[in-house]
């Protein structure tokens, strides 16, 4: 049995960043650097409100001289939406890329190997009329590409076997790795509380986007209280949305969860009390064990 997946992530979307100023236009809005994306390079970004707060996140790479967004299926037109909206003068337009593409993980032993691709979060490289990267936050995600559908036909030939959703998911909980909005709450989610530093999702020295002044001040001032953590789950994951305690003590509040894992955003002074006390953290009647991820600066 191949230990080698591949699944078509039908809760993306793709949407196409076109014209002569399509870099100049794009720069000025999201935390990372686009001028760094080509055909060897993609990049994870987000895309905030003038007070800092999250909008949007998605991965940004190049194919045929277009830039492609690989984002939220169901948030798509509002990002497009949104995007417009600082388009004014600018010889760049934003669209829903053809519907003949799909957005493909691939994760599993040796999967990145065996795509040629080597450990470096966001390297990528041509493939079959489309583009696979290591994924730009972490290459424990393995890989993630845009492909034509009619190409996918390719990674099964390479041994990779239909993976389940399921999996995926138990992989990125397991890591820690926030699911865009899901994990984000829209206009309140700050990028530093929930990763983005280490995943690589923002430029310090690119210059001004939108929500760029509060970022960087979280940082600077060190005024990051609160994290985004992977929890072990003993019993039922609780709803996304249930407070977290410590006896009488609120500690955060749960994100998404599947099995025995899910994220929290945890306060971090709690989150060392209940380890000094040996105490567990509580939401809805069940212990949640924190655990602070490999990757994280925390």
């Amino acid at each position: 049995m191949s230990a080698r997946f591949q699944l078509v992530l039908d809760g993306r979307g793709l949407l196409t960043v076109t014209g002569d100023d399509q870099r100049t236009f794009l720069q000025g809005l999201i935390s990372n650097d686009v001028n760094r994306v080509d055909a060897t390079r993609a990049i994870y970004a987000g895309f905030l409100t003038a007070q800092g707060r999250y909008l949007h996140d998605f991965f940004v790479t190049e194919l045929n001289g277009a830039l492609y967004l690989d984002c939220e299926s169901p948030r798509l037109d509002d990002l497009r939406k949104r995007l417009s909206l600082y388009r004014l003068r600018s010889k760049a337009a934003v669209a829903p890329a053809t519907a003949d593409l799909a957005v493909v993980a691939m994760w599993g032993a040796e999967s990145l190997a065996a795509l040629d691709l080597s450990d470096e979060a966001g390297q990528a490289k041509s493939f079959h009329g489309g583009i696979v990267y290591v994924d730009p936050r972490l290459a424990a995600l393995g890989a993630r590409a845009v492909l034509p559908r009619d190409g996918l036909g390719k990674l099964a030939e390479m041994g990779f076997a239909p993976g389940e959703p399921a999996a995926y998911e138990a992989l990125r909980l397991s890591l820690g790795i926030p699911d865009g909005s899901r994990d984000l709450p829209v206009e309140k989610a700050l990028l530093l509380e929930n990763g983005f530093d280490e995943l690589h999702g923002i430029d310090w020295t690119k210059g001004c986007y939108v929500g760029q002044e509060v970022t960087a001040r979280m940082k600077y001032r060190g005024l990051i209280r609160k994290r985004l953590m992977p929890v072990r789950i003993d019993g039922p994951a609780p709803a996304a949305g249930t407070p977290i305690m410590l006896d009488a003590e609120e500690a955060g509040e749960m994100r998404s969860a599947a099995g025995a894992f899910g994220l929290a955003l945890l306060r971090l002074d709690v989150v060392e009390m209940a380890a000094r006390e040996a105490k567990p953290l509580t939401a809805g009647g069940v212990n949640l064990t924190p655990i602070r991820p490999s990757w994280a600066a925390f």
